[in-house]
């Protein structure tokens, strides 16, 4: 079966294999390479590099450094806020801890204070025991040698009796007053 040109093209296509007709400048070059096409290539480069650099400069690079400006800007402010929050809290440091010193000096003067009050307080009352103690000693060594006294003087009476007592019983006579007595008080010597 002999098939014509048109033919063999629409096979070609019904079976998806594209032939593209052979010229004489696609004779396997790359485009970009073809130094035919070199001319317009930099044309096209310089205003699509042309374009590219006024969108760039009126454009992009103006937003980039407005955000950039706005950046830094919140970050010096965000900087000075923080210094300012730093100082602040240095100086509550500070006076919580000059409140804090003055609180321990307070309460060191308040527990002297108190201290010394009670010192006083219990000399006091050591001097008012010590007072009535020396009273009551003076009251009790007044009346033991009330007591010593009265019985020393029963025991020059106790003494004579008993003595005469035994001398009777062992002579059968009782001694006179005067010679009792003055053995008695030789006897106490």
């Amino acid at each position: 079966m002999a098939t014509t040109g048109a033919e063999s093209q629409s096979d070609s296509n019904a079976h998806g294999v594209i032939e593209i007709p052979a010229d004489e400048h696609s004779v396997g070059t790359f485009p970009p390479f073809d130094g035919s096409t070199y001319a317009s290539q930099i044309l096209w480069l310089a205003i699509t590099f042309g374009l590219l650099y006024w969108i760039m400069s009126k454009v992009a690079l103006p937003r980039i450094s407005g955000i950039l400006e706005d950046r830094r800007d919140r970050i010096a402010g965000d900087l000075a806020e923080a210094n300012r929050l730093n100082e602040e809290s240095n100086a509550a440091i500070a006076a919580y801890e000059q409140a804090l010193a003055e609180a321990r000096d307070k309460a060191h003067g308040i527990a002297q204070e108190t201290r010394d009050k009670l010192k006083a307080d219990i000399d006091r009352r050591r001097e008012e025991t010590e007072s009535q103690l020396t009273e009551k000693l003076s009251a009790a060594e007044k009346r033991i040698s009330e007591i010593k006294g009265e019985a020393l003087a029963s025991v020059g009476e106790i003494a004579s009796e008993t003595t005469a007592a035994l001398v009777e019983s062992l002579v059968g006579k009782a001694p006179t007053k005067t010679d009792l007595k003055k053995a008695v008080d030789a006897a106490m010597k």
